[in-house]
């Protein structure tokens, strides 16, 4: 059955179509047969007459795998997200702030007349660093806080390099090594807390980070494949956006199991696509459910077509509504 689909993400003509996962995610669904549209977060509009109405205003979109004329559009228009579409996919990228929150309340108002995925309830109670806690067995030492003194007592009691991130980051983005002796760990704690206004994340810095930091995909709870991200050169954070460099890889038993832990809580929640980070092949850092990426590359090794995949996944929850 085709689906009228409308993509929630930022503006295509700044897409980098060789890696971009909402683009590749807009070519499958539309080799599938369904029809784009592509709207802009901040045109939701809510409408309390009529019972409630969520509006978008939206473009009909198609796209191809030609970078520079890789989409086209007709006239915007307001679309009613209720009764217009069948799914919407939001893929607009993080910062997971109020904004994104906002977005999430307002497509939760959609639940039993429209499929939203990921799931907006779920995403909006899974930011990537939080969620990440209740598998703390499968993480290596974490801190949130913050107050300097409390960061210096967890530092004492885990001598060595620290990573300091902010808790609702993405990207690798502001990503800083503290030196054992912490002689930079007073400024970061005082920028931290005049950036942003929830606490930060602190863990030892893991030397394994030098072997690959692993980008699993899970679609609907099932493990779909998986990437080795590799640091750049002079360079210890491994995010792709930041020049590290992807290379094929298989998973660990403690990956599997990893996996097998979380995927039934993933699939209740209804977080469709899920990208999960381990560094050194055991220890978890974080559950990307904003706007996960990876599949291009992952594809391009393994020859697979995960972004189908994802469709499947999505059209069966579409048909079970």
């Amino acid at each position: 059955m085709a689906l009228r689909v409308a993509v929630q993400m930022d503006p295509l003509e700044s897409v980098n179509i060789a890696g971009d996962s909402s683009f590749a995610l807009m070519l499958a669904a539309q080799a599938r047969g369904h029809t784009l549209f592509h709207y802009d977060v901040r045109s939701l509009a809510y409408d309390t007459g009529d019972g409630g109405r969520l509006t978008a205003w939206a473009s009909p979109v198609t796209v191809q795998k030609v970078q520079g004329d890789h989409f086209a559009r007709d006239e915007h228009r307001l679309i009613d997200l209720a009764r217009d579409v069948d799914v919407v996919l939001m893929r607009q990228d993080p910062p997971f702030d109020l904004g994104y929150i906002t977005g999430t309340h307002l497509l939760e108002r959609l639940e039993g007349t429209t499929l939203v995925v990921n799931d907006p309830v779920a995403v909006r109670n899974a930011p990537e660093k939080v969620m990440v806690l209740d598998y703390a067995r499968f993480m290596p030492p974490t801190f949130v806080a913050r107050r300097l003194d409390d960061v210096r007592r967890f530092h004492a009691a885990h001598p060595g390099d620290l990573v300091v991130k902010p808790l609702h980051g993405n990207g690798g983005k502001a990503v800083f090594r503290v030196p054992a002796d912490g002689s930079n760990l007073g400024a970061l704690a005082e920028l931290f807390g005049q950036v942003w206004p929830e606490p930060f994340m602190v863990q030892p810095f893991l030397p394994s980070v030098s072997e690959g930091d692993k980008r699993i995909v899970l679609v609907d709870g099932e493990f779909a494949g998986a990437i080795n991200r590799k640091p750049g050169e002079g360079e210890f954070r491994s995010n792709l956006a930041v020049g590290g460099s992807a290379e094929q890889t298989q998973l660990t038993a403690r990956e599997e199991e990893i996996c097998a832990a979380m995927g039934p809580e993933l699939k209740r929640r209804g977080l469709v696509f899920v990208g999960i980070d381990v560094i050194g092949g055991q220890w978890l850092t974080e559950i990307n459910v904003t706007s996960p990426t990876g599949i291009v590359a992952i594809d391009r090794f393994n020859g697979t077509d995960t972004g189908a995949r994802i469709w499947e996944a999505i059209e069966r929850r579409h048909a079970a509504m």
